[in-house]
C-alpha cells in the first residue's frame, strides 16, 4: 500500500514538473513573439520615417501657368484655377514654385484668349516667357501645371518645355480643364521628355478647383507627401 502511494506521489510530481516545463515554454514562446512584433514595428517605423525624410530631402519645383480674369464658364477669377492647385501643392510639399508668365499678357477677354490660343497651336508658335527661367538642373522632381487649351498644353507652357531638359527627372503633372480631362497633354509631355519618369497626375474641372483641397491633399498623400 505504501509502495502504491509512493508511486502515485512520484507520478504527480512528474506531471507537475511537466506542467511547469510546459508553462515556462509557453511563457518563453509568447514573450519571444511579442519581442519580435515590437522589433518588426520599430523596423517598419524606421523604414517609414526614412521614406518621409527621403521625400522631404528631394529637390522639388512647382512650375505652372494659369490665367485669371474672364474664365469658363462665365466667371471672373482673381486667381486662376491652375494657380489654386499649385498653391495647395506648395502648401503641402513646401516646394519652390515658379509661375510661367507671358512677356505679353493674354487678352482679358476669354473669347479673345481662346482665339489666340488656337492660332498659337495651329502655327506652333510659343509666346515668350517673362523673366528668367529657374535652373531645373537643381531639382529632381517637377510638378508641371497647366490648363487644357484646345485639347493640349498651352503653347506658353511648350515654350518652357522647349527651353529646359526634364529628361531623367520625375514629372508630376496637374491640370485644370473645362471638360476634356487630360486631352493630349500627357502624350505631349512624354514626347518632349521621353526619358522622364511620369508619375500619377491630378486633373480637375476648373470650376471645381476652388474646392479641391481635400482631393489634392489625398492625391499628394498617395504620392508620399
Amino acid at each position: 500500500m505504501k509502495k502504491f502511494s509512493k508511486q502515485k506521489t512520484t507520478i504527480i510530481m512528474v506531471l507537475l514538473l511537466i506542467l511547469v516545463i510546459l508553462s515556462l515554454g509557453l511563457y518563453w514562446f509568447i514573450n519571444k513573439n511579442q519581442a519580435q512584433e515590437k522589433a518588426d514595428d520599430k523596423r517598419n517605423e524606421q523604414v517609414s520615417t526614412k521614406k518621409v525624410k527621403s521625400v522631404n530631402r528631394s529637390h522639388i519645383l512647382i512650375v505652372y501657368f494659369s490665367r485669371s480674369g474672364q474664365n469658363y464658364p462665365g466667371v471672373n477669377l482673381t486667381r486662376g484655377n491652375t494657380a489654386r492647385i499649385a498653391d495647395e501643392i506648395k502648401k503641402v510639399t513646401g516646394a519652390q514654385i515658379f509661375e510661367i508668365k507671358p512677356r505679353v499678357a493674354y487678352p482679358k477677354s476669354y473669347d479673345q484668349t481662346v482665339s489666340q490660343a488656337e492660332r498659337e497651336q495651329k502655327n506652333n508658335a510659343g509666346p515668350k516667357i517673362k523673366g528668367k527661367l529657374p535652373k531645373v538642373s537643381k531639382y529632381d522632381t517637377i510638378f508641371l501645371g497647366y490648363p487644357i487649351w484646345w485639347d493640349d498644353i498651352p503653347m506658353i507652357v511648350r515654350t518652357f518645355m522647349d527651353q529646359v531638359d526634364l529628361n531623367n527627372k520625375t514629372i508630376i503633372p496637374f491640370s485644370t480643364n473645362a471638360s476634356s480631362g487630360w486631352g493630349k497633354s500627357l502624350n505631349t509631355i512624354h514626347s518632349v521628355f521621353p526619358k522622364a519618369k511620369l508619375k500619377k497626375g491630378f486633373e480637375i474641372k476648373g470650376e471645381n478647383a476652388a474646392s479641391a483641397k481635400a482631393k489634392v491633399d489625398s492625391w499628394l498623400h498617395d504620392l508620399g507627401y
